[in-house]
């Protein structure tokens, strides 16, 4: 089974070049599942309901999110209602809408998506992401599982990458928006990657203008984000699961253009 797991979409601009690359890009690989991380898919971050059906009409199968999960208040409902999105599990369960992981029935074998995010330089108030995951796992019932840990810092994430190895089918990282040259299968059979990087503006920091964020940088004074505007690219990385034994036997990176 070959499942493509796709960096952060960020704004409309993200969304557009997606829908004109998706398609061509699943029959090309033979694509069975995509999993897309859509919480900056709305420009100005977030994800509305109108920003969730682009990703749905364009291909995707599965949404996940972030730190930016419930930055638009209009999507709430959808987090509740929709079985085929998630947010991060180790948000406090009792005070915040939608759910943290979820099983897709495909006919041949169940396919288990679980959301984490980081705690190490990450500004949210979350429960600890390896012992969440740990409670997850033994209330799952899946063969294949797949695991986006949401997170800013590269030790944590490769450090979830040996703590589930073995145990889940595939970790890939989401957040920094950089594409990390680290594709590959731990020891015990778990594909990984550091950071599937993002679907929006190459000629931006992070899809937000740059002059924007050096602005920042340089007077340390508050500035409004603007989505930059230009060529696009698309991250993501495709792992391939043995059905039998829910085992990754091969994870690759690309970067569409």
């Amino acid at each position: 089974m070959r499942i493509m797991c796709i960096g952060d979409v960020v704004g409309s601009v993200g969304c557009s070049f997606l829908r004109q690359h998706l398609s061509s890009f699943k029959r090309q690989q033979q694509i069975d599942f995509v999993i897309c991380n859509g919480e900056n898919s709305a420009d100005g971050n977030g994800i509305t309901p109108r920003s969730a059906e682009h990703l749905f009409t364009s291909g995707v199968d599965f949404i996940t999110l972030g730190n930016h999960s419930f930055r638009r208040r209009e999507v709430y409902p959808v987090l509740d209602e929709n079985p085929c999105i998630i947010r991060p599990a180790n948000f406090p369960s009792a005070s915040t809408p939608g759910r943290g992981w979820a099983t897709v029935d495909m006919g041949f074998t169940t396919l288990g998506i679980v959301n984490l995010m980081g705690q190490q330089c990450m500004d949210a108030h979350t429960e600890n992401p390896f012992l969440t995951a740990d409670k997850i796992l033994r209330e799952i019932d899946a063969k294949i599982i797949l695991v986006d840990f949401h997170a800013e810092a590269t030790s944590e994430k490769r450090a979830m990458g040996f703590y589930l190895d073995g145990r889940v089918s595939a970790v890939f990282g989401t957040h920094t928006h950089v594409l990390t040259a680290d594709a590959e299968v731990l020891p015990n059979g778990t594909g990984y990657i550091t950071d599937i990087g993002m679907t929006g503006v190459i000629d931006s920091c992070l899809g937000v203008k740059k002059e924007i964020i050096l602005r920042r940088f340089t007077t340390q004074l508050p500035e409004r984000f603007e989505l930059a505007s230009g060529d696009c690219k698309l991250n993501c990385a495709v792992f391939d699961i043995d059905r039998s034994t829910g085992k990754c036997t091969a994870a690759q990176s690309f970067e569409l253009r």
